[in-house]
């Protein structure tokens, strides 16, 4: 017997459909080029902030949302392809899927801070780099995205799978929240989302964002590189 219970909390359910749409946006102006190159780094500002929250959501979090729950470890691995292992939350295929997106989003932000692309645009951590440095950085930025646009692919061919074949449809509970499960697994008590762990998470995330973003952390970090920063430069001529 199977009952409706809650699984994803609402802030990892935002999480992934603002990632979701952070993602196609950035690629989308990336693709386009020319004057759509800003928004392409607004969208890239949107994806680090985002993966900072989800770091940080991922120890203070709900129950599912913690790595901790899902982390794929060899003896759950090993339990998952001989069918034997039950759980509520990612399966341990799915959590490797999950880290791989992560980890490469997360390369992807990296590279993307220090990329210039030889006509208007530098990222905004360029000035730390040198030239050569930060054309190499640029070149990873995109073939990081050819293995994105793969693994996003395999996900989306899991999801059509589960649908299909198993009659197990993933993309709903990530709207609800809810998943049908065995009785044995429905948790007997929701975990309510604490106030202070989400609000030191958005906090720090978009301090991070602005941070890199606003200059603070350039200027800061500058001097210790042994480059000269733009407003440094400013300072100097007055």
């Amino acid at each position: 017997m199977k009952i409706e219970t809650h699984v994803w909390d609402w802030p990892l359910r935002l999480f992934h459909w603002l990632l979701v749409v952070a993602v196609v946006s950035a690629y989308a102006s990336g693709r386009a080029g020319g004057e759509w190159t800003d928004w392409h780094g607004h969208f890239g500002s949107l994806v680090l902030g985002l993966l900072v929250f989800r770091l940080l959501w991922g120890f203070v979090g709900s129950r599912h949302a913690r790595f901790v729950d899902f982390f794929p470890t060899l003896p759950r691995l090993i339990a998952y392809f001989k069918g034997r292992w039950q759980g509520a939350g990612h399966n341990p295929a799915g959590a490797l899927a999950v880290l791989a997106l992560l980890g490469t989003l997360a390369a992807l932000a990296g590279t993307g801070l220090f990329a210039n692309d030889d006509i208007a645009f530098e990222g905004p951590l360029f000035h730390l780099i040198d030239k050569d440095l930060s054309d190499k950085l640029s070149g990873w930025h995109i073939r990081i995205v050819n293995l994105l646009m793969g693994l996003v692919g395999l996900h989306l061919a899991a999801i059509a799978f589960y649908q299909r074949v198993k009659k197990n449809n993933l993309i709903l509970p990530m709207l609800t929240g809810k998943k049908q499960l065995p009785a044995a697994l429905a948790p007997r008590t929701v975990q309510p989302v604490r106030f202070l762990p989400l609000a030191l998470s958005l906090l720090v995330a978009a301090s991070t964002v602005w941070s890199v973003w606003g200059g603070s952390f350039v200027d800061y970090l500058a001097p210790l590189a042994g480059v000269q920063t733009a407003s440094a430069d400013a300072e100097t001529s007055n």
